[in-house]
């Protein structure tokens, strides 16, 4: 029996600006997509995806992880070939290298065969969707200026967003080369804190404000993009409450927990059978149990 971990994640309240340093002209942009009919704000998944690689790198679990971020050189440093059941980011996140062919064109000629290159790939079990603002952009933007040699001032601006974001994640455990580490997957989304941010003057925090989690045999997540917010800032969950009512979601599969706890939605869903906890981290706890049981970790 295959098992599959999806989940949603919502982010606390927070301002966010650029998360890869990316501009036009002088202002610092943010990437934004039309998302129900209006602009919103977004995180690219590979944002995410590196967030999480620097916490395994650096939370002190032992985690070894191939593509190393060194703070000093600003880049990354590759410790070896790539190697699955050496390194949780080529197992978890997978990786590609694409080399072209070795032959030389005037070689090529010669024989009049295409010489084919190499390609060397896996896939990556963990997926990730993109971050999405649940508000609307606005606009905003702040104006700053920095102070050069001889009196010469340098004038920018910032694209910011007040917001929260909601990301899913999807998990595949059978598909890893080290099952186990699905529970460093759930111990590191739960504890990203660099995500967005414009180099170091601004911090927005990624970890969880709100968290569904859904253990099961479904092939489909179901869960997505579930939280709404409303013109006064309240969250709610109708459309999972509405799928667990019909029959799509079994409500003990769900693991909520967070701020959206204490919605209508959440008591609701507690009656039915689903894992209601206020806290993130007894909420993962309690999923970890149930996920190490049932796959004998």
């Amino acid at each position: 029996m295959t098992y599959h971990l999806f989940g949603n994640i919502l982010t606390s309240y927070g301002t966010a600006a650029n998360n890869r340093g990316e501009n036009e002209g002088n202002l610092t942009t943010l990437q934004k997509l039309m998302w129900k009919g209006e602009v919103h704000t977004t995180v690219s998944a590979e944002a995410i995806r590196w967030a999480l690689r620097y916490h395994w790198q650096t939370s002190g679990n032992g985690y070894e992880v191939n593509r190393r971020w060194d703070d000093e050189k600003n880049n990354h440093v590759w410790q070896s070939e790539f190697n699955e059941a050496n390194y949780i980011d080529d197992d978890v996140l997978g990786y590609m290298r694409a080399e072209g062919a070795k032959v030389e064109a005037n070689e090529q000629k010669k024989t009049k065969q295409k010489s084919k290159g190499t390609n060397i790939t896996r896939r990556g079990v963990l997926e990730i969707t993109r971050a999405v603002s649940t508000t609307p952009y606005a606009g905003d933007l702040t104006f700053n200026s920095v102070s050069g040699e001889k009196s010469k001032t340098s004038l920018y601006s910032t694209e910011v967003h007040a917001t929260r974001y909601q990301y899913g994640f999807s998990v595949t455990p059978h598909r890893l080369i080290e099952i186990n580490r699905i529970i460093a997957v759930l111990d590191g989304l739960i504890a990203l804190g660099e995500v967005g941010g414009n180099h170091a003057r601004f911090l927005y925090d990624f970890s969880p404000e709100s968290l569904v989690l859904r253990w099961t045999n479904d092939f489909s997540p179901r869960c997505l993009y579930c939280f709404i917010e409303d013109d006064d800032g309240e969250i709610s969950i109708p459309d999972l409450a509405r799928k667990a009512e019909v029959g799509d979601i079994a409500p003990d599969e769900l693991w909520i927990a967070g701020e959206i706890a204490n919605s209508e939605e959440a008591e609701q869903l507690k009656e039915e059978g689903a894992n209601v906890f206020p806290g993130i981290k007894a909420a993962v706890e309690d999923i970890t149990q149930t996920i190490t049981t049932d796959l004998e970790i």
